[in-house]
């Protein structure tokens, strides 16, 4: 063997290259200039091969390498300075009918720099997902991809896939210093190629992991990930990005948010079983997009779009967080789908899920062979009831992965908003935990301080970043402050659930109508502290799931009653203050429970019934669009007053919605109970005239036609009398109010 080959090759580096250790393979393998003897020298690592060959920049052979102490390592030698090459490459020799030309992975310089390491460290590198992950990319004229992950604890790391016949000995990945971050550019490695990494733990064991910041997954069931560019789709949204971009956070919080709430593959199936009969994300974008549009709302929002492993956790057990799922196509097919709702008007919100991901082996979890994304103490690290892990949230690499993630999904994919899953969960250190399962905080406390840190920070990188976004708490606690800004102490999150009213209100609904009477604190009661959070309404998918039943169902009474009783209770919904969000399905009635391997059931809309309420909903969420008195005040004390919410006896409630002027003022007269008031008699916040704009008893959304078809002048109401008192004319309406109705009157304020 070449004398500079024993001079350059030392023991240890080819030792750890034979036992698969290697985690600096570019100081053997590759072109390398050895100083003493200003000779070229090459090394190749092809295990298998019977021979290789030097090439030069014109394919042309310079020399056979020499086969070296380790099976499958070669090396050559070029002695004359004058001969020695710029550009190189290999051929290699399998068998007489296997040879193969390739670029030398090891030839090309690391991308990832110092600064890059450096600031990931500090949990503040907001674009790291273009650093890490696979990229397609083109160096010196050679096409490939570079791949980068981070694994601190690893004693090695390779890349594994389709372009390398999965072989972990072929591309071993470089090492940045102490930063726990690997790299390799491999030339060749294809589009759309499988790939994952395959990891050596300190302890010897082998683990076959997906990339975390990989952009395609393998359709299920299987779990590697695919390479992909996200570059070159053609946007075609800037003037609605521009014009969305220029309003600001107090701006859009007057204005209407009406948001159909989606599970794309349960929302509609083909009839013949493709795929599980799921339609394609293009396919989608015209279908769902017309519908919400026809159907008046103004926003969606996604369950389960990040890539997870098992449909029935409806996506919020996320195994990859920075890619679409394949379900239903591409990254850039779901971009199309985006654009789609962009094009009608209608707004993006995705849900995301930083508070747990997966035990599957091939996700996260104990990823370089230790806790790395989860708490490694699993009374901080697991949720027991879920079979979870629980992400570090006091580690500045994760931080920074999730934050980075929340801002992947706006700027690549212009999503408008996140609803972030299980908030509460995050906040507080004993959620769903025993005595003994969970560890406390500093203080004793059962307050997640790390987690809270995170959200703040989260919520103010996103402000800073991208303002014209919208973050959304699931909330479910009273934690103060969620929707309150970080310089106050609060979380800084743009809007949360209501909750509270969701529970009050659905459980005053399934009442018999004869014990509502003693329960309309709890129809009431959310008016109380409306004002304390910026909040959302929603009957949600959760409702409608694991013997909760449908909606309609929860109603109690006849199947005509059902009906009625639940168009006043959108009818309420609707009239309260904050936004709306309804879960796909319920906009018709659907009378099954929700479950996510079957489509909605859309051949109910063949009964009439069912049809009448799709369109009750539809004139709801124009009307909602059309008057401002519904939105527009939503978070201010001037939106709001009661005029009647004092008779429990009947089960009737009354009160007005203001807008940005005294005009179109709406009033709401509800009745929950199934008995008729001929001349129902309840205060009126002016004199004028009200007029009738929707009752729910119309004989068009299935009700009996019993309507307030002439305006209602207001009458003064007779006054007290008595020494001291001050006289102040007030007002009242008299009209016929159905049973289980909602009746909206128009008036324009007359003081």
């Amino acid at each position: 063997m070449n004398e500079y080959l024993i001079k350059w090759t030392g023991k240890e580096l080819m030792k750890e290259l034979e036992e698969g250790l290697i985690n600096a393979p570019q100081d053997l393998l590759g072109c390398h200039i050895f100083k003493e003897a200003g000779v070229q020298i090459f090394t190749a690592y092809r295990p298998c091969a019977e021979t290789i060959w030097v090439l030069d920049e014109k394919d042309e052979t310079v020399g056979e390498m020499e086969p070296m102490p380790v099976d499958g390592l070669f090396g050559y030698v070029i002695e004359k300075k004058s001969e020695q090459l710029k550009e190189y490459s290999f051929r290699i020799k399998y068998s007489e009918d296997d040879v193969i030309t390739i670029q030398d992975p090891y030839a090309y310089a690391k991308e990832i720099t110092d600064f890059d390491c450096f600031i990931f460290g500090e949990g503040k590198h907001y674009k790291i997902y273009d650093k890490l992950g696979a990229h397609l990319e083109t160096r010196n004229g050679v096409q490939g991809t570079r791949f980068a992950v981070w694994a601190p604890s690893a004693r090695s790391v390779s890349v594994i896939g389709e372009f390398n016949m999965w072989d972990d000995r072929l591309h071993k990945m470089i090492l940045h210093g102490e930063s726990g971050i690997y790299e390799l550019f491999i030339p060749g490695a294809w589009e759309g190629a499988a790939y994952k990494y395959q990891i050596t733990a300190r302890d010897g064991k082998k683990l076959y992991k997906t990339d975390p910041y990989g952009n395609y997954a393998e359709l299920r069931p299987g779990n590697a990930s695919r390479i992909t560019s996200l570059e070159g789709y053609e946007w075609q949204d800037s003037d609605y990005q521009k014009e969305h971009a220029k309003k600001k956070p107090a701006e859009r919080d007057r204005e209407p948010m009406s948001i159909y709430e989606v599970h794309l593959a349960s929302w509609k199936k083909r009839i013949e079983d493709d795929d599980n009969g799921n339609y394609s994300y293009r396919e989608l974008a015209q279908m769902l997009g017309d519908y919400v549009v026809e159907m008046g709302y103004t926003h969606i929002e996604l369950m389960g779009i990040a890539e997870y492993p098992f449909d029935g956790s409806w996506g919020y057990q996320v195994g990859c967080y920075y890619a679409p799922t394949s379900r239903y196509g591409e990254p850039k097919d779901f971009m199309y789908f985006v654009d789609e709702m962009h094009k009608r008007g209608i707004q993006v919100i995705l849900d995301w899920v930083p508070a747990h991901f997966p035990k599957d082996a091939h996700c996260l979890g104990n990823f370089d062979g230790q806790a790395l994304y989860e708490h490694p103490d699993r009374r901080r690290g697991e949720h027991p009831d879920w079979g979870t892990y629980i992400f570090d949230y006091g580690r500045k690499e994760v931080m920074n992965f999730l934050v980075a993630n929340a801002l992947f999904w706006v700027e690549k994919f212009h999503i408008d908003g996140l609803r972030v899953d299980a908030v509460a969960s995050m906040l507080y250190l004993d959620y769903g935990k025993q005595d003994g399962e969970w560890l406390p905080n500093k203080d004793g406390g059962n307050e997640h301080y790390e987690a809270v840190e995170f959200l703040q920070h989260l919520n103010s990188v996103m402000a800073e970043e991208h303002p014209e976004a919208y973050i959304i708490a699931e909330e479910s606690t009273a934690w103060p402050g969620v929707t309150d800004s970080v310089k106050n102490k609060g979380l800084g999150f743009s809007y949360k659930w209501n909750m509270g009213w969701m529970n009050d209100f659905l459980e005053y609904m399934k009442l018999d109508p004869y014990f509502k009477q003693f329960h309309h604190g709890q129809l009431c009661f959310s008016i109380d502290y409306y004002l304390s959070e910026k909040y959302i309404l929603v009957l949600s998918h959760d409702e409608v799931v694991h013997g909760k039943c449908s909606l309609l169902n929860k109603m109690p009474g006849l199947e005509g009653d059902k009906y009625a009783a639940l168009r006043a209770a959108y009818g309420f919904m609707y009239g309260h203050p904050g936004k709306k969000l309804l879960f796909m399905g319920q906009e018709f009635a659907q009378k099954r429970e929700w479950a996510e391997m079957r489509s909605l059931d859309w051949f109910l809309l063949e009964d009439k019934r069912h049809k009448q309420m799709q369109e009750y909903i539809r004139d709801m969420n124009h009307l909602y669009t059309e008057y401002d008195a519904l939105y527009y005040n939503d978070f201010d004390v001037m939106g709001f007053e009661w005029m009647d919410c004092s008779r429990p006896e009947t089960s009737t409630v009354a009160f007005v919605r203001r807008g940005k002027t005294s005009k179109k003022q709406l009033m709401f007269i509800l009745n929950f109970t199934p008995v008729a008031h001929e001349a129902y008699t309840v205060k009126a916040p002016c004199k004028g005239k009200f007029k009738e704009i929707l009752n729910s008893d119309d004989e068009k959304y299935g009700g009996c036609g019993r309507l307030n078809q002439k305006p209602i002048v207001a009458r003064k109401r007779k006054q007290p009398t008595g020494k001291g008192l001050k006289k102040k004319d007030t007002y009242e309406l008299e009209m016929y109010l159905p049973p289980l109705s909602a009746i909206v009157l128009e008036y324009d304020y007359q003081g």
